[in-house]
Order: structure tokens, then sequence, then C-alpha cells
């Protein structure tokens, strides 16, 4: 977009831009991967590394379950290159518990693929598109963020904005193109990162999906939902249909010292490469056994609880089985320890099983 493309715009779209641009300026959240206007304003720049490992990291999490996360990742691997460097399985370890673990996969690989490169990040949405696990809403944060480039940036927070600043009726996800031709008239040719995250603030802590603080709003003289007296119907959403339940079960084997066995899921697929108590033949499709009979070796087996977890595309419920076992890990399998448990690359799910086995188990301990 250039100044002249910009000029062309409504009154209205520049007016808006402007006045959320000033709201940001004193109401903005303060973040641990963000620039604040004021520093921008002392010529401090964005690092695309900790704009790009954020944007990876807020996908489908909270900023709150994010924010500790990020820390120690910018701690162990302050730049793309030590990220890049380090084993795939410690970084597996470190994302444990923040879900969708492709993403983690992704990460590494994008790492591998900008050091391969030069080290430097791309600087357009189209460069920066062509990395691993960076799609269109990621790559357009990047660069409006870390670049300046004018962006159309439209996360979930945005959709809430649009929807009820224009009235907007069509259901989501049919209503996505035309929330971002709005966005993309809105953008400003100056500042279109602050602006960015702008928008995300506003529908974050203001724009809220109930009760939203329509009073305190810097756009609430242009909201067509609250004109309406009606603002928590936006957006519209298509109905969803109902999750498919699958069972299992899962085999938490305890050695006399402690340890744990586990196994390694393999690199593709549900959980990729992550942690594991052996469990059966469950996925997304069909159910698996639930009986101590599947269990992966013979043993004194007693059924320890039942737990459940939520997937993306359907929900899980696992009948839980412990027993003693001897020294001999199975082939494929390997012990871990009380104090390294808590460590290891386990998905949600597989904590849950281990804790109704061995409460308190994957709990971190005091040094």
């Amino acid at each position: 977009m250039t100044l002249q493309t910009a000029s062309r715009k409504p009154q209205r779209q520049d007016s808006i831009a402007a006045r959320l641009l000033g709201w940001y300026d004193a109401h903005h959240r303060d973040l641990p991967w963000r620039v604040s206007p004021r520093e921008l304003a002392r010529g401090v720049r964005p690092d695309p590394y900790r704009v790009w490992l954020s944007e990876v990291m807020l996908q489908q999490t909270t900023v709150e379950a994010v924010k500790a996360y990020f820390r120690a990742f910018t701690e162990k691997w302050p730049t793309v290159g030590a990220l890049a460097s380090a084993p795939g399985d410690d970084v597996m370890k470190a994302w444990a518990g923040l879900g969708y673990y492709s993403r983690a996969r992704n990460l590494k690989a994008c790492a591998d693929r900008i050091v391969e490169e030069g080290g430097a990040f791309p600087d357009t949405e189209d460069g920066l598109r062509a990395l691993p696990g960076i799609g269109p809403y990621t790559a357009a944060a990047i660069a409006a963020i870390a670049f300046d480039r004018p962006a159309a940036v439209v996360d979930g927070n945005v959709e809430r904005v649009i929807s009820r600043l224009f009235s907007i009726d069509t259901p989501l996800p049919d209503a996505k193109a035309e929330i971002r031709s709005h966005v993309e008239a809105m953008v400003p040719a100056e500042r279109p990162g602050d602006f960015a995250q702008a928008m995300m603030d506003l529908g974050a802590t203001i724009c809220s999906p109930r009760r939203p603080r329509c009073m305190l709003c810097p756009l609430s003289e242009d909201c067509g939902a609250l004109a309406s007296d009606d603002p928590e119907r936006f957006p519209v959403k298509a109905a969803k249909p109902d999750k498919p339940l699958r069972r299992g079960a899962a085999f938490v084997a305890v050695r006399g010292d402690g340890a744990v066995l586990l196994r390694k899921r393999p690199d593709k697929g549900l959980l990729g490469g992550m942690s594991e108590v052996p469990t059966t033949g469950w996925t997304a499709r069909i159910d698996g056994e639930t009986g101590a009979e599947a269990a992966p070796f013979p043993a004194d087996w007693r059924h320890a609880g039942r737990v459940s977890h939520v997937f993306t595309h359907f929900a899980l419920e696992l009948e839980i089985w412990r027993a003693a076992a001897a020294d001999d890990a199975p082939a494929g399998h390997f012990w871990s320890g009380p104090a390294d448990i808590s460590g290891e690359a386990l998905p949600t799910v597989m904590k849950k099983a281990i804790e109704a086995a061995i409460p308190g188990a994957t709990k971190k301990r005091p040094n």
C-alpha cells in the first residue's frame, strides 16, 4: 500500500485508524515479546524472531498461558540460530503443555530453514509464507509488526471487532473475506504494526466475547452492533457439529524406584514426536481397546481411573491402568525417573493419564 493509495480510503476508515492508534498508545498491553509505542519512538525495532515465536505460540492458546513458555524459550534459545542448533527432542520438551504439537515441529523446521538460507527472516508476506508452519495470518502479523509492512492481520479478536463495527450478519467462516476487506481498507500507511496490535488488544480487553466494555471503546461512535444494542450477537457463527467421542486405554507401568515407562510417538500425526505412556490404538476416527488385556506386557494391571481430553476434532476418554514393572524396558520404550518426568515432552492428555495413576508425578519438583 502506498501513501497515494491510503489517501483514497474513506475518511471514516482513516479516522478509525487514528483513534485506535491513539487508544493503543495509552492503553496497550505490556507483553514480553512486544516493543511498546514509546520504545518504537526511540528507535527500538521489534526482533522478527521474537515476533514469530510469540505468534506461533499464541495460535489457539491464551496470552497468559504463553507468557511463561515464551520467557523459557527465549532464555534457552535467544536467537533463531540458537533454536536451529537445539536438538528437536529438547524443543518438544520445552513445548509440552502448549498443545497443537505440529507447531513445535514446524517451529524447529522453520528455524532450520532460516539458518540454512542465511539467518535472516524474509521481510514480506510472500517470503514468510514460504517458510514451514507460517500461514497467511502469521505471515501478515510478522510482516506488519516486525517489518512495518501494511499487511491485514486478522485473528479471532479482529474478526470480533470488525464484525461488530460493521454489523456483519454473514456467519463465520463465510464472513472472513468481508472482514479482511474491511481491515485492508483500514490499515494505515504509517504504524501498520501498531495498528495490528491495537486491533488485537481492543478485541482482547474491550471488545470481549461476553459483556464488552463498549463505553470505553474508542470506536463506539462508529459501531453498528452498539447502535443496534446487541454487540454480543456478533460475530455470527455457523452451528458446529458435535465432536465424536473416542475411547481407549493408557497403561502406566511403574518401576520400583518410581520411574514411569514411556515411549515416543511417531513424528507424523496426532501428538507427533511427543512422549507417552503405552496406549491402545485410538485415533480421531476409531476407538481403541479399553481393557487390561490390551496392555503392552503381562502384569498385575489395576484400574486407576478414567480421564477425558478434548482435541480439536474429537473428544477422548481413556481408561487408566497401573502396574508395577521390572527393570527391563520393552523395545522402543524407556524409563523416566521421578526427577525427570516433569521435563519430558508429555502432552496434556498423557500428563492426565499419569496423574490418575500417580498423583503429583508430573508436577515440577523444587531444585
